[in-house]
Parts: structure tokens; sequence; C-alpha cells
């Protein structure tokens, strides 16, 4: 949606303080045409803001040197979804930010204008991201946050369910999941791409990359979706069962409600993921009815009987 003409002149000039600016970027940005910028320059000269425009490949609308905005020109709307994410990281057990995000919230609650707090402080004590509560620590986090920004290797001592053992990771994105934190990472030791849970992390430090042939390098590269061979899942969800479905970070936005009390799941699933597919329809129990594929639904019927003969036994 465009914005107002009054915040439109805002944005602009917050924009051309970090850099100049053509009238088509600007447009493009704004979603507005060329024309509709060119007026509005027109109207920021006519206001005394101090603009001058250069020609050539780098050129472009520039303020003039030392012309600053006041800090922190934020409406109640700006100003409750910068506090909502502050205040949503404050539910994390552990973050590489720790005290900042309490500063920061602090900062941002002391030079905002009374009346645009009056109008964002009701609203952000009635939102939430629910968060869920973890006891764990990830003291190796802001360290490889710091690594993955540099595109560093690292060497990390492992800690699993069932092994503790040294990895050769090239991590590639950090994120928060379920209250846990998690690093997407090329591991040279298993040879292809995974997600580790960074609490589980005992030690870590850079590392040099390993020498690889071009077959090596090309492995190295992150598995894409054309990579992979994929097989196609169709599933009818209770409400229970697509409120556990949307959830999950992978499948949550394919599910689809098709009436009042039913849900539809239709998927395209890498086979790498087969057995995690099978876990969690299984999960579901009867919160969830497999239409395809056959052998999805003999895999989880399979499953189901060895649940039954083991409960059958200890009865006996």
């Amino acid at each position: 949606m465009a914005l107002r003409r009054l915040d439109r002149l805002m944005a602009i000039l917050i924009a051309l303080q970090q850099k100049p600016e053509t009238a088509q970027r600007l447009a493009d940005k704004f979603e507005v045409n060329k024309r509709t910028i060119l007026r509005d320059m027109q109207a920021l000269s006519e206001m005394g803001i101090p603009l001058y425009a250069t020609s050539g490949p780098t050129g472009g609308f520039r303020l003039m040197e030392g012309f600053q905005l006041p800090p922190l020109q934020l409406d109640a709307s700006e100003a409750l979804a910068v506090l909502f994410a502050l205040h949503s990281l404050t539910k994390l057990a552990d973050t590489p930010f720790k005290h900042a995000r309490w500063t920061a919230m602090d900062k941002i609650k002391a030079v905002l204008p009374e009346t645009t707090l009056k109008q964002a402080l009701p609203m952000l004590d009635r939102v939430e991201l629910a968060v869920p509560e973890r006891i764990v620590k990830t003291p190796h986090l802001a360290a490889l946050l710091a690594f993955t920004a540099d595109s560093a290797w690292v060497t990390v001592m492992y800690r699993s369910e069932n092994h503790r053992r040294s990895l050769l990771l090239h991590p590639h994105k950090i994120y928060a999941a379920h209250g846990y934190w998690y690093c997407e990472a090329y591991s040279a030791t298993h040879g292809e791409q995974r997600t580790f849970r960074i609490d589980r992390f005992d030690s870590l430090e850079e590392a040099e990359a390993p020498k690889e042939s071009s077959s090596d390098a090309r492995a190295n590269k992150p598995v894409t979706a054309s990579d992979e061979q994929h097989t196609r899942i169709v599933a009818k969800l209770t409400y229970r069962g697509a409120l556990l479905a949307e959830q999950d970070i992978h499948i949550g936005d394919s599910v689809k409600q098709i009436s009042d009390d039913s849900w539809y799941l239709d998927i395209q699933l890498p086979l790498s993921e087969w057995k995690w597919a099978v876990r969690f329809f299984y999960g579901l129990g009867i919160d969830a009815e497999v239409i395809e594929s056959a052998r999805l639904r003999q895999e989880i019927a399979g499953m189901a009987n060895q649940t039954l003969e083991r409960y059958q036994e200890a009865d006996r």
C-alpha cells in the first residue's frame, strides 16, 4: 500500500540521509511513479530542505553536507513495531544481544513524545509473540554470529542425543525457533547441509577451510529445492492437526482450510526428510489422515502396529 504523502516525504528524507537516490529508485521503493517523486522533491525544496541533484552514473538527489533530521521520528505504529520486536527478544532465554535489548527499549521510550507512548504502550500490552520458555544457555551464540557474518569455517564440539564429536562447519544462517537458537551449516564432517542446535555447542573456534576438489566445492553449496528428489504428500487434518502442522516452519504455510471443520495439506517433500514425515504424521494420530502417498500410509500403519504390539505385550 502506498504511503501517505507526508509519510513519504519523511521516508524520502531518511533514505537520502543514508545515500544518494535517483527518482526512479525512490519511485520503485515507495510504489509511486517517477513524476510523483519529482513533485515530492519540489515540495521538500520549498520547505527549505537543502537538496541538490547530480548527473551521471553515480548521480541522483542528495542532501547538503551536514544536514540531519532530528533523531527517532516515529509515529505510534512505528514505535509499536520497534518496541514489539525488542520485547519479543526478551522472551528468549539467551540472545547475542543480552542487555542491549533492554537498554534499547529504555532509550526509545525516553526520547519518544509522551503522546506517541500513550498510543503505543497500551497496544504493546495486548500483543505478544509466543516463545516457549527454555532453560538452556547458548554461550557461543555471539561468537558464532560473528563467524557466520564473516563467512568463516568453524570447528565445534557438538553434543547430540547419541554422540559428542568434533565437527567442521561452514555456517550460513542463524535463527531462533521454538525457544531455541539454530544454525544452518554445511558440515564437512557429514558431507551435507545440516541444522544444529546452538545450545549443544560445547566449544567453538575458527578453522581453516578444507582443501577440496571442484566436485567437493559443488557439494559445499547449500542444497536447493531443485537439487533434491521430492515426493508428494497429501493429508486431511482436523482443527488440532492443522494447528500442530502450522507450527512447523517448513510446512506451516501449506495448511489450507477447506470447510468449517477440516483442513488440507499438500506438499512436495524432499526424500531426505522422509523419516521426519513418518514420525510427524504418526504423531498427529487421528488428527491427520494421509491420503497420498501409499508408502507413507503403510509406514505409519507399521509404526502403529509396533506400538500396539508393545502395549499388548505389557498387558500379558
